[in-house]
């Protein structure tokens, strides 16, 4: 059975089992914290930073997800930071293997999604990260659920994944949720993006503004309209992801989007560490529901 092993374990998250427990429920929402979301939970969207600056968002992207119960399997669109990487891949078969255990995939319905016209490239996920860190999030509120990764570029056709995606899983009646992985924003001298210059000002800018402009179309539910935005204002790295997500969402029945927290590096380093800085990743969590 082939095994994907993790890349970033260590570095973006704890590699040691109870190091990774303790980090991952330090940064789980507090009661109360999540907020209302109407309807049966469909999809969301989450970060894929280190995290000690993303791993509460992130933890509340899951946590809306954790509601929703039998769940057959979590399809986690990713984003791609890896060269050569030009269209969706699935990561078919087998299972990937996590500080906390391994997650199985669910090789009938990465079949499926092969068979629809979604390739299968499982060497396209082994240096990829933006699946890998989400996954034990995934294990802790969804224990039973398996997986199926899919990376998606940010073109013209991320959206169209999605919805086949969704249109395969309706054909085979499995109740799956849909997660997608992104960052918004990166600005500053690190990230050669800083048109509003640098200092606190510009960081506002890339939060309260940049931030907003991708925010706005996924609580619009705007699929096509995701990967136009992030190129033209360079406010997402995994605009195929979220684009994938929304049409996937969509196609099964969502209509009706909550954003559950945003946030920055910045904001999340200063307040840990009280330290000016000149650079920022921007991070959201936003879920997607269907209301009857």
């Amino acid at each position: 059975m082939p095994v994907r092993s993790p890349v970033v374990a260590g570095r973006f998250y704890p590699s040691r089992a109870a190091d990774c427990r303790r980090e991952l429920e330090a940064s789980l929402p507090q009661a109360g914290q999540l907020p209302e979301i109407a309807g049966q939970v469909i999809g969301g969207i989450g970060p894929h930073a280190g995290w000690a600056c993303s791993g509460a968002v992130m933890a509340m992207t899951a946590e809306a997800l954790g509601r929703r119960r039998g769940v057959r399997a979590v399809i986690v669109f990713g984003a791609v930071h890896v060269r050569g990487v030009n269209a969706a891949a699935v990561y078919p078969s087998g299972a990937w293997e996590a500080p906390l255990g391994a997650s199985k995939i669910d090789e009938e319905l990465a079949g499926a999604i092969v068979a629809a016209g979604i390739a299968a490239n499982p060497e396209a996920h082994q240096f990829e990260h933006s699946i890998e860190v989400q996954i034990p999030f995934v294990q802790h509120y969804l224990p039973e659920a398996k997986i199926v990764p899919i990376m998606v570029p940010p073109d013209d056709e991320a959206h169209e994944v999605g919805a086949a995606v969704a249109r395969v899983c309706r054909a085979a009646d499995a109740e799956v949720l849909f997660l997608g992985s992104s960052d918004l924003t990166h600005y500053g001298p690190a990230y050669d993006f800083m048109p509003k210059g640098v200092g606190a000002a510009g960081l506002g800018w890339a939060k309260e503004h940049n931030d907003r402009r991708m925010i706005e179309a996924m609580l619009r539910m705007d699929a096509a309209a995701i990967v136009p935005e992030a190129e033209a204002h360079w406010n997402a790295c995994g605009a195929g992801a979220i684009a994938a997500t929304i049409a996937a969402c969509l196609e099964s029945g969502a209509n009706e989007a909550a954003l559950l927290r945003h946030t920055t590096s910045y904001e999340v380093l200063r307040e840990r560490l009280g330290e000016p800085a000149e650079d920022a990743v921007g991070y959201a969590g936003v879920a997607f529901s269907r209301v009857d």
